[in-house]
């Protein structure tokens, strides 16, 4: 039974959603209204996994208060990759709470020199999105089990599922069988974002590899339970191959620029004509490299055995 107030929800006794709205100026006159889930752990302290953009902080230590929290108890900010919706709001909550800010190694440089970031991967209003620089005070490893409490009653196992970006970490609270993805999942019908398309497969199918998901936690989706979990992932590799013939199809036996081929694709896909940015034109091209593979997913065994 969820527990809600507002845009947050408390989703079992230690864990709550925190759904955070924010905008991104594509044009002068062209706006792109978004949001992204953060997720709060509560033990005897308090873990953020990411942390929104420059300014979320205002709703987030306001939902802390209103269970009965102080921010003051965050101790850590887990940051499941880089991109501006979360990394934004890092800054100035380790600033006022001092808690340590962890993230996998691939993702350091992006997250401790953000204007690097701001320039290999530039997206509209970078800069209002991110509220600064922050200097990690631990890498994240594949495998590693992160105490959030003395007790060892609450710990997150990490996992690497890059494909979004190089470093991306999903991560399984055990006791819960809670699955923190991130956006290594991605929404079926949603503007698809990742750097290695090959790689996003291999790691939902790492994902739908895991026992005991008793609720899938996404930073663009709502939550799913049980067998719907691993569900969604089935259907998020099915949308994956839809992207991949789309790509094929536009692009693989005609020249063209990158823009164009994001264009024709999303056209081909039903994704409004205003997010064929350059960010998607990344997206796309990263297919063109697997033309001669038209089906991505070959696995003799169904990954999504251990759900069933």
């Amino acid at each position: 039974m969820y527990s809600v107030r507002g845009l947050a929800m408390q989703v079992t006794q230690h864990v709550h959603t925190i759904r955070l709205p924010f905008t991104i100026q594509q044009a002068p006159a062209v706006t792109i209204e978004r949001f992204v889930n953060i997720f709060l752990i509560t033990g005897r302290s308090l873990t953020l996994i990411d942390t929104g953009v420059a300014g979320s902080e205002r709703q987030i230590f306001e939902y802390i208060r209103t269970i009965g929290r102080d921010p003051s108890e965050i101790a850590r900010i887990l940051l499941s990759h880089s991109h501006p919706d979360h990394i934004g709001a890092a800054r100035i909550i380790r600033e006022t709470t001092g808690c340590c800010v962890a993230a996998h190694a691939s993702e350091r440089e992006w997250i401790e020199n953000v204007n690097i970031q701001c320039r290999e991967r530039p997206v509209p209003g970078f800069h209002t999105l991110v509220g600064g620089s922050v200097p990690l005070s631990h890498t994240i490893d594949d495998g590693e089990i992160l105490l959030l409490d003395d007790k060892h009653e609450l710990d997150l196992i990490a996992l690497h599922t890059p494909g979004h970006s190089a470093g991306s970490v999903s991560f399984l609270l055990r006791s819960e069988g809670i699955l923190f993805t991130g956006d290594a999942v991605p929404v079926p019908g949603a503007i698809p974002v990742y750097d290695d398309i090959l790689a996003s497969v291999e790691s939902i199918k790492r994902l739908a590899h895991t026992d005991g998901i008793r609720i899938m936690l996404s930073s663009w989706d709502e939550p799913w339970e049980g067998i719907l979990a691993y569900q969604r992932m089935r259907e998020a590799l099915t949308y994956l191959q839809e992207v991949h013939t789309a790509v094929i199809r536009a692009g693989c036996s005609l020249p063209s620029d990158p823009m164009d081929l994001c264009r024709r694709t999303a056209a081909a896909l039903g994704i409004p004509p205003q997010a064929a940015t350059p960010l998607l034109a990344r997206t796309f091209t990263g297919h063109l490299r697997f033309c001669d593979r038209p089906k991505l997913i070959i696995d003799e065994d169904d990954p999504f055995s251990s759900g069933t």
